[in-house]
């Protein structure tokens, strides 16, 4: 269920919060650790709210480059924004 979640994602058009900007140029966390958490990461079902109507939302943590991250997506129809990041101790 993980691969098929995030492949959807995948095929989505990628937007950055205004706030995930800012975190990433602070954190310098570029759009290949994006990229790279929604290929081999894992989806927190848990944390999840995969049925939100309409567009549900992911908790998906990985880890790149000794960074272990957590993304929070919210995936609609065309596009799916990485509202927020936080990272993991």
């Amino acid at each position: 269920m993980d691969a098929r979640t995030l492949k959807t994602i995948r095929t989505k058009k990628l937007h950055y919060s205004e706030n995930v900007k800012s975190l990433m140029k602070v954190k310098a966390i570029d759009s290949l650790a994006i990229l790279s958490i929604l290929k081999n990461g894992d989806v927190d079902f848990g944390k999840s709210n995969q049925h939100k109507k309409p567009c549900p939302e992911y908790a998906i943590t990985g880890e790149y480059l000794e960074k272990e991250l957590q993304l929070w997506i919210t995936r609609c129809d065309s596009i799916a924004t990485i509202d927020t990041i936080m990272l993991e101790k």
